[in-house]
C-alpha cells in the first residue's frame, strides 16, 4: 500500500513561549491527533488523508519536545496542564472551538486529559490503546507531595 502524501508542517505560534510543527489537512469539523512517544505528527500519515476525506479538519502537531516543535529544558515544562494547555494554544491559534481529540499512547493520556482539564474545547475524545484512567483526585494527590499529610 503506498503512503498517502503527508502534509507539510508549519510552525504554529501556541504560546509566548512555544511554538509547534503542525500538519494540516481537510476542512470542516476539527480532529486533533496526539502521538505517543517515542513517535512524530507522521505517526498519523494514514489517518490524516482518510479523516480529510471523510470531510473533517485532520490536525497533527508534534507535540513539544519533539521534531521542530519548541523543546524546553524544565522538567516541570512537560505537565499535563503544560501539554493540554499547548492544544488548546493550538485552537485559539486555529481559530477553531471544539475538536474531537485523538490519542495514541503518551498522546491518549493528554487526549483523555482534555475533558478533564478542558471540557468547554472538547467534541469528543478517542483512545488508540490507550485506556481511560481517571484523573486522581487532589485530596489523592496531596500525600504523593506532602508525606506529613498522610
Amino acid at each position: 500500500m503506498a503512503t498517502p502524501k503527508f502534509p507539510e508542517g508549519r510552525m504554529l505560534q501556541i504560546s509566548d513561549q512555544i511554538k509547534l510543527s503542525v500538519h494540516e489537512q481537510g476542512q470542516g469539523p476539527a480532529v486533533v491527533f496526539c502521538h505517543g512517544f517515542p513517535e512524530l505528527a507522521y505517526s498519523w500519515r494514514y489517518q490524516l488523508p482518510a479523516v480529510a476525506a471523510a470531510g473533517f479538519r485532520a490536525i497533527a502537531p508534534d507535540q513539544r519536545g519533539y521534531a521542530d516543535s519548541s523543546a524546553p529544558q524544565d522538567i516541570n515544562a512537560y505537565g499535563i496542564g503544560e501539554l493540554t494547555g499547548d492544544l488548546t494554544g493550538l485552537l485559539d491559534n486555529l481559530k477553531i472551538d471544539q475538536a474531537v481529540f485523538v490519542g495514541h499512547d503518551w498522546g491518549g493520556l493528554v487526549a483523555w486529559a482534555m475533558p478533564v482539564l478542558h471540557p468547554e474545547r472538547v467534541a469528543g475524545v478517542i483512545g488508540v490503546c490507550t485506556p481511560y484512567m481517571p484523573m486522581p483526585v487532589v485530596d489523592a494527590l496531596r500525600p504523593a507531595r506532602d508525606p506529613r499529610k498522610q
